[in-house]
């Protein structure tokens, strides 16, 4: 029997070994995706920061604002003139402006625009679509000061053949173009939208003997609802926040009326032309863009709470 010596350790606690290379990499691993998930939580907290800092600026100026100015005033009075002596702070004006170059672009873009969906969604074939799409979209990559001219140069004129009392700055022309330029935006959601009923539904429908429009028009277009929707309000609130095409086209009268062939001034281009001026930055006359600009992120905002509840509606349904 042999006997160790009393001084002699085991072998297994003298010699040290390393930690196992599987363990190793298994930090490894985790430190990495720990770095991963703090990088993106820090790219998702510069967005949601920079929200808050948007409308925490546009809360606090505003509300300076209201203490110089009532509400009531403010949302009730017909006359704008806030840079003129003495100063008068109805924001009507503005809001008729903007409400009557939004719904003639929705006149043109929405009907316009869903008609092409339907036409690349469900009659034209692969090779046509795989043209005309691109095509389409390419609308949407014009700049809008290219819009602004063209319809200060272009469309206004025509109109002004048709009806010779139109001011050379009015809201029809603004409205018209911003229609076309807001048909991209609503064909290329629908369309995708439509695109995404399945063919099922379409089978099903033929097997009972709907015809092509049928089918189209009573269930494809149905079942696509959400999408459709959501496209349409997304193109209310481009249209509402459109800048340029009104700040070149629309004219700045501040003057309350709805006639489309004058000009008028919306809240987007009063916030764009009085942020360039001489004001000082601290005078209620200033802090007028922050009070624009607070009642245009509540419509816009409105807008969209209204999507997603629609959007939210018709999945439950069709899903």
């Amino acid at each position: 029997m042999d006997v160790q010596p009393m001084g002699a350790l085991p072998e297994a606690v003298n010699t040290l070994s390393p930690a196992p290379p599987a363990l190793t990499g298994t930090v490894r691993r985790r430190i990495s995706e720990g770095a991963i998930a703090g990088a993106l939580f820090l790219c998702a907290a510069v967005s949601i920061l920079t929200t808050a800092g948007i409308i925490g600026v546009l809360v606090f100026e505003a509300f300076e604002f209201l203490r110089a100015v009532p509400l009531a005033d403010f949302l009730l009075g017909r006359v704008w003139t806030p840079l003129f002596d003495p100063p008068s702070f109805g924001v009507l004006p503005l809001v008729a402006g903007t409400t009557i170059v939004s719904v003639t672009a929705m006149l043109i873009a929405l009907p316009v625009g869903l008609l092409a969906a339907i036409y690349l969604s469900e009659y034209a074939g692969r090779n046509t679509r795989r043209v005309l799409k691109p095509l389409l979209e390419i609308l949407a990559g014009v700049p809008t000061v290219v819009y602004g001219y063209f319809a200060l140069t272009f469309v206004t004129p025509l109109l002004r053949q048709v009806w010779p009392q139109a001011q050379v700055f009015n809201a029809l022309s603004a409205g018209i173009v911003m229609g076309v330029m807001i048909i991209p935006l609503v064909s290329s959601l629908g369309e995708d939208a439509m695109s995404a009923v399945p063919n099922a539904l379409r089978e099903a429908a033929y097997g009972l003997g709907a015809t092509k429009l049928d089918v189209t028009l009573r269930t494809v277009v149905p079942a696509a609802l959400s999408g459709i929707v959501a496209a349409f309000i997304l193109a209310i609130s481009r249209a509402i926040g459109e800048t340029m095409i009104v700040l070149i086209a629309a004219g700045q009268s501040t003057t309350l009326q709805f006639n489309p062939l004058k000009a008028m001034e919306t809240m987007t281009a009063y916030i764009a032309r009085v942020s360039l001026g001489d004001n000082p930055q601290q005078s209620t006359e200033f802090k007028t863009i922050f009070a624009v600009g607070m009642l245009l992120f509540i419509m816009t905002f409105v807008l969209n709470l209204i999507s997603q509840r629609v959007l939210a509606k018709y999945r439950q349904v069709y899903q």
